[in-house]
C-alpha cells in the first residue's frame, strides 16, 4: 500500500481531451462580469479577423453560424468523463483486443503507403497507425461540433480564452483559404478536426498534401491523414530509431528512492511537470528499477524520465515526449507507445 501511495504522488492522473493538444492554460481573460456579452464579444472577434486579412465574406459567413455559447461544450469542457478513470483504466480501455486487431489489420492494409511516408518523415509505421487509431478509432469518428462554433464557445469563456480565440482565428484561415468547406468543418467538442484531430493551428502547420491533389485533406484522404500525423511528430522532435520508453518495475526500496531523492520537472505542460528529471539508465538500475520481465535495464548512452501510475511504471525517453506534444497527458502517451509496440510485435 505504501509503494502504491507512493506512486500516486509521482504522478497525478492525466485528463485525455483534445484540448490538451494545445496545452494547459490559466485562464487569461477578465472575471465573468466584466466580459462583455456574446453577440458583443463576436462584434469584436469579426473586426479583429478582418484585420488580419481575411475576408469580410469568408468571416461573415462563418461567425453566423453562431448564435450562442453552445452548452454542450462548456459542460464537456466542465465535466469530463476522463477525470474519473485511473491510468491504468484508461490504458486497458484503450488496448482492447478489438482495437489491437483492427490496428494491425489496418497496418497491414496501409503497408505501402506508410513505408512511403516512412522514408519521408522518419516515423515508424506502427507508431502513425497507434495515433491515428486512439485519435479517431481509425478514422471511424472525428467529431460532430461545428468548429467555429466551438471555438468561439470556448474563447468567449474565461477559462482559457487566449489560447482558444487564438484556435478560432486559425480556422477562420483554413475556411478563408479554401481548404474546407464552412458546413464540413465539424469536429470535437474542443474544436480538433480530421482523423488526425488536429487543432486549427496544427493544420496550418502542420497538415501534408501527400497524395497530390493540391489539398491537405486530414478528412478522407489516407496519405494526407498518415503524412501530416508524421510531420507533426517529426516537427516536434521524433528521434529516429529510439524507442518511446519501456514499463518497468520498482523494488519497494525504489519507490522510496525515487520519492525521497528524484526531482520532478519544472516546466512545461502538466503532464511534463508530473513526470521526474531526465537520469541515465545506469543510474535508474542502481535505485532498483527493472524491465517488466524482471531483466536488468538495457546498457545503452540514454537519459529517462520515470512515469507512473497507481500500479504500472515507465521510463520514458525522448519520443516520449513528443507524443506529450501530440496530447499533454500520460494515458494518451502511453496508449499511444503501448498500442505501437503490440502492432509491431
Amino acid at each position: 500500500m505504501r509503494a502504491v501511495t507512493l506512486a500516486l504522488a509521482l504522478v497525478a492522473l492525466t485528463v485525455i481531451t483534445a484540448d490538451l493538444k494545445v496545452g494547459a492554460q490559466q485562464p487569461d481573460t477578465p472575471p465573468a462580469q466584466t466580459r462583455p456579452s456574446f453577440s458583443e464579444w463576436l462584434a469584436e472577434v469579426r473586426v479583429e479577423a478582418i484585420s488580419r486579412g481575411l475576408r469580410e465574406e469568408t468571416v461573415d459567413q462563418a461567425l453566423a453560424t453562431v448564435d450562442e455559447p453552445l452548452s454542450v461544450v462548456l459542460e464537456r469542457d466542465r465535466t469530463q468523463a476522463e477525470t474519473v478513470l485511473p491510468l491504468e483504466t484508461y490504458i486497458a480501455r484503450q488496448l482492447r483486443p478489438p482495437t489491437l486487431r483492427n490496428a494491425r489489420q489496418m497496418a497491414a492494409r496501409h503497408a505501402d503507403l506508410l513505408k512511403r511516408i516512412e522514408e519521408r518523415y522518419e516515423v515508424p509505421p506502427q507508431v502513425i497507425m497507434s495515433v491515428w487509431g486512439i485519435e479517431s478509432n481509425f478514422g471511424r469518428f472525428t467529431g460532430v461540433r461545428p468548429i467555429v462554433g466551438a471555438l468561439a464557445t470556448l474563447a468567449w469563456d474565461p477559462r482559457r480564452a487566449t489560447l482558444f480565440r487564438s484556435e478560432l482565428f486559425s480556422a477562420l484561415e483554413i475556411l478563408d483559404r479554401g481548404y474546407i468547406e464552412l458546413a464540413n468543418m465539424r469536429g470535437s467538442w474542443a474544436g480538433a478536426m480530421g482523423q488526425p484531430q488536429f487543432m486549427p493551428s496544427s493544420y496550418l502547420k502542420f497538415a501534408e498534401d501527400f497524395d497530390g491533389d493540391s489539398r491537405r485533406d486530414i478528412w478522407k484522404s489516407h496519405a494526407d491523414i498518415f503524412a501530416s500525423i508524421a510531420n507533426y511528430l517529426k516537427g516536434h522532435g521524433w528521434v529516429v530509431g529510439e524507442r518511446w520508453g519501456r514499463e518497468v518495475t520498482l523494488s519497494a526500496e525504489a519507490v522510496r528512492t525515487v520519492a525521497a531523492d528524484v526531482a520532478r520537472r519544472e516546466s512545461g505542460c502538466r503532464a511534463r511537470r508530473e513526470m521526474t528529471v531526465a537520469l541515465p539508465l545506469e543510474d535508474w538500475q542502481k535505485m532498483g528499477v527493472r524491465q517488466i520481465s524482471g531483466a536488468a535495464l538495457p546498457k545503452a548512452d540514454l537519459q529517462a524520465s520515470l512515469v507512473s501510475g497507481s500500479s504500472r511504471h515507465f521510463l520514458v525517453y525522448r519520443n516520449y515526449d513528443v507524443l506529450l506534444e501530440y496530447n499533454c497527458a500520460h494515458a494518451y502517451a502511453l496508449s499511444v507507445g503501448l498500442l505501437s509496440d503490440r502492432i509491431a510485435n
